[in-house]
């Protein structure tokens, strides 16, 4: 062999050889980028786990309803309840409500008269527990809005005329005309002696929406259907369709005498 042919192999071996290494190495990049960009992946899906298990438990809106306020005289488990009514009374009457459903006001039309006259004679107690439901389904905030002006209202010891005219002048289901405060403050000069200064700053402020979504919750925890919800001494009696406001009577006077 010549020592022009042994010079080309030697060269060719060479090149081959350099080529290799390039591969090599090019090889070795590839590796560490597919290894750092799956560290990356996991650090970002990572970071998109932390941001979820941060966020889980947290109620929509908790932040946002503000701190909870029971309003004045408020009962019952964490002080979730307005009552009204003397409570040395033998009977309760346990009442879900939402101030822009339209079966509550139905029920308030029907019920209104026998519950007044038997909460004002001291035979029944009863107490109002405030749900936004309809503002869940329909979306809008007038089921809140009405319900922290309510509170506003017990806290001016104002609450059962006030309550009876929210449900008189209910607006349509689809229209969240109580999500305006005007509305709601408007309203209040059909009670006599709640249109001040105070109820005007408690219902703007929102003062009770924190006590409003906790009221919420607890409906929500308690498994009922929707409302009214209507319990008497713990049985529910608005799924009973042989009730009637006599009936309730009935039952009231029964306790009364036992």
């Amino acid at each position: 062999m010549s020592e022009k042919n042994r010079e080309g192999k030697r060269t060719a071996r060479e090149k081959l050889a350099v080529e290799r290494e390039k591969q090599k190495a090019a090889e070795k990049r590839r590796r560490t980028l597919i290894v750092g960009g799956a560290v990356v992946a996991v650090l970002g899906l990572a970071a998109v786990i932390g941001v979820v298990a941060a966020n889980a438990g947290k109620d929509d809106g908790s932040e946002a309803a503000g701190p909870v306020v029971a309003p004045s005289g408020a009962q019952g488990k964490d002080g979730l309840a307005i009552p009204v009514g003397k409570d040395s009374a033998k009977s309760t009457l346990t009442v879900w409500e939402d101030f822009r459903c339209p079966a509550c006001k139905s029920f308030e039309t029907a019920y209104r008269p026998v519950i007044h006259e038997l909460t004002n004679a001291g035979q029944l107690k009863t107490e109002y527990h405030l749900v936004t439901l309809i503002d869940g389904n329909m979306r809008g905030t007038g089921s809140r809005n009405a319900a922290n002006a309510a509170a506003c209202a017990q806290d001016a010891g104002k609450f059962p005329a006030y309550h009876d005219v929210l449900f008189d002048n209910q607006p349509q289901e689809v229209d969240d005309a109580y999500a305006r405060n005007a509305k709601l403050i408007e309203l209040a000069g059909k009670v006599d002696g709640l249109d001040t200064p105070a109820f005007r700053k408690c219902v703007e402020d929102g003062k009770h929406n924190g006590w409003v979504a906790k009221s919420h919750q607890a409906f929500n925890k308690g498994g009922f259907s929707g409302t009214p919800t209507v319990l008497f001494d713990g049985k529910n009696i608005y799924q009973d369709r042989t009730m009637t406001p006599a009936k309730l009577k009935q039952l009231v006077l029964e306790k009364n005498k036992g």
